[in-house]
């Protein structure tokens, strides 16, 4: 297994972490997702999967739900 804790920006409400959470569950390897909502900040969103997961696959699904991952 293995976790990766994303930040992502522009989630205000739950729709917001459905939205998110239903895209990146639609990636194979993905096994769960948790959002800790930050309304007008950056979420912090994890992600447990059965391997790693390319970042430009994840930042993908993220931007598909409308909403941009703050990478460094």
């Amino acid at each position: 297994m293995t976790t990766e804790t994303l930040l992502v920006t522009g989630m205000t409400c739950e729709h917001c972490v459905m939205s998110v959470t239903e895209e990146l569950s639609e990636i194979d390897a993905v096994q769960s997702v948790a959002v800790d909502l930050v309304p007008g900040g950056s979420s912090a969103v994890t992600v447990t999967s059965d391997e790693p997961v390319d970042a430009d696959v994840l930042d993908g699904a993220i931007a598909e739900a409308g909403y941009e991952v703050v990478r460094s």
